[in-house]
C-alpha cells in the first residue's frame, strides 16, 4: 500500500501503524505519531489499520536548549 510518511510517498506491506513503524525502522524509538492530522496515541498504534494514501507524521524527541 502507498501512504505518505513526514511528506514522502512510501510503498510499505504493513497492516497497522505500529506494523509501519517497524517497518520504516522506528519500532523501538520514542516517537509522537499523528494520523491524517489527528494525534494517535501509543496505545492506538496496534490497532489503528492503515489505508492507501494514509499521511503518516512521525516525530522523535530533540535534545538540546
Amino acid at each position: 500500500m502507498k501512504i505518505e510518511v513526514n511528506g514522502t510517498a512510501h510503498e510499505l506491506t504493513a497492516a497497522t501503524v505500529a506494523e509501519a513503524l517497524s517497518e520504516l525502522g522506528w519500532g523501538t524509538a520514542r516517537v509522537a505519531t499523528a494520523l491524517n492530522g489527528e494525534f494517535l496515541p501509543k496505545a492506538a498504534r496496534p490497532t489503528t489499520v492503515l489505508r492507501d494514501g494514509d499521511r503518516l507524521e512521525v516525530l522523535a524527541p530533540m535534545q538540546g536548549g
